[in-house]
């Protein structure tokens, strides 16, 4: 309570609420980091028959990190999030609630071979290329979880055990608990490629909510190829009807030109229900993944399964990445999405995406990005209202790191 009234008054200087915060701290510190984040984005969307609407929002954050004695180690990072031109007045600060904490935790590292790691507080939790679990970074807010993570890294790889509370019913206007936990392992040389297996488990008190994820991930390299398998089946109880869903996930890379050059072929599986809301429930759900990467930069399809209405999503795309010139890197991605079950819409056709983005680090601190992506929305799509019509998205960003 004592740090929310800090914030309060020190409203827009997060460096200065670090550093008042912490300096009982930094005389015991073996090595003490103030850094931050400036990330502005420009963004514009046109999709008829709505108006089309252009703003900039942007992130920034403070953080002061310490490692300490006896391998113990903390981080406080407070972030601030908003529209240009959202607040009232140019001359007075309002909206000091758009200041929070993202990230706060302490950690102890024990040991070097194997390492041991336990980390308490709040934290970004992620794993493999956050299909399942992810921070969610593209979203100026960001992803981050309140609770426990104990892992161990060795010659063999890596395991994680995770236990976080989602929601606690203690807390005003919050009606359920709802826990998240499990564990992930990452196995190094298994015949010279990598697999991953990995538990996760959601529970929400009295909704009837008890829903296991099982999966494992096969990927490797091999001469100019690369390749990704990944399987996932969820088993339980979801709002109180019995879960039965799995994804299926396959891709393929080549390099070409000396690795200027990269073309992909992919193709995801996401199992749905025929008739949504009525049975057993066999929607797929990506639980906490950062989707942005995976089906579109669009984010037509941010909350499977609502966001295909229960009836799965069948994803296969061709993906080309090039750089032209030294650090520019152009990355050209063409999707065809379709449900995975049509049960009573009138089409299966989900539609179709373009999306094209430039990549440029102008220097160690400074990366410019911009996209553009095209929609072709199908009758699936307009049935779920996801979308009517077609939709055009644009975005500029810089993002600074110090």
């Amino acid at each position: 309570m004592e740090t929310m009234r800090i914030v309060s008054v020190i409203g827009s200087r997060p460096i200065g609420l670090l550093l008042v915060v912490s300096a009982p701290a930094l005389a015991g510190a073996q090595q003490v980091r103030v850094g931050g984040e400036v990330r502005p984005r420009y963004e514009f969307r046109d999709s008829a028959p709505a108006p089309s609407q252009d703003f900039t929002s942007m992130r920034v954050r403070a953080e002061l990190s310490a490692t300490l004695e006896r391998g113990v180690g903390a981080l406080v990072q407070i972030q601030d999030v908003r529209l240009w031109g959202e607040e009232p007045s140019t001359i007075a600060d309002s909206r000091n609630d758009d200041i929070g904490l993202h990230q706060g935790w302490a950690e102890i590292k024990i040991g070097s071979t194997p390492a041991w790691n336990v980390r308490a507080g709040r934290q970004e939790i992620t794993f493999a290329e956050e299909r399942l679990v992810g921070t969610l970074d593209w979203n100026q807010h960001g992803r981050a979880f309140d609770g426990l993570r104990a892992a161990v890294r060795g010659g063999f790889g890596s395991l994680d055990v995770f236990g976080v509370r989602l929601a606690d019913a203690t807390a005003p206007s919050v009606p359920h608990d709802a826990d998240f936990g499990g564990a992930y392992a990452q196995l190094a040389g298994v015949s010279g490629n990598k697999l991953d297996a990995y538990v996760l488990h959601i529970r929400v008190a009295d909704v009837g909510t008890q829903e296991t994820t099982i999966g494992g991930r096969l990927f490797g390299k091999h001469g100019v190829g690369e390749y990704r398998l990944e399987g996932a089946y969820q088993v339980g109880e979801r709002s109180n009807r019995d879960l039965e869903a799995f994804l299926l996930a396959a891709q393929l890379t080549a390099a070409l030109a000396q690795n200027r050059a990269r073309v992909t072929l992919w193709y995801d599986y996401l199992s749905g229900s025929t008739t949504p809301g009525t049975g057993t429930d066999n929607a797929f759900s990506t639980l906490f993944a950062t989707n942005h990467k995976f089906y579109g930069i669009a984010d037509v399809f941010t909350d499977i399964p609502a966001h295909t209405g229960g009836h799965g999503l069948q994803d296969a795309a061709l993906k080309l990445a090039l750089v032209p010139v030294t650090n520019l890197q152009l990355a050209i991605d063409g999707h065809a999405f379709r449900v995975a079950h049509q049960g009573t819409l009138a089409s299966a056709r989900l539609g179709e995406e373009l999306d094209a983005v430039a990549t440029y680090p102008y220097s160690a601190n400074l990366v410019a990005a911009g996209g553009v992506a095209w929609v072709l929305g199908g009758p699936a799509l307009e049935s779920l209202n996801r979308l009517q019509g077609d939709l055009t998205w644009v975005y500029v960003t810089f993002d600074v790191k110090f």
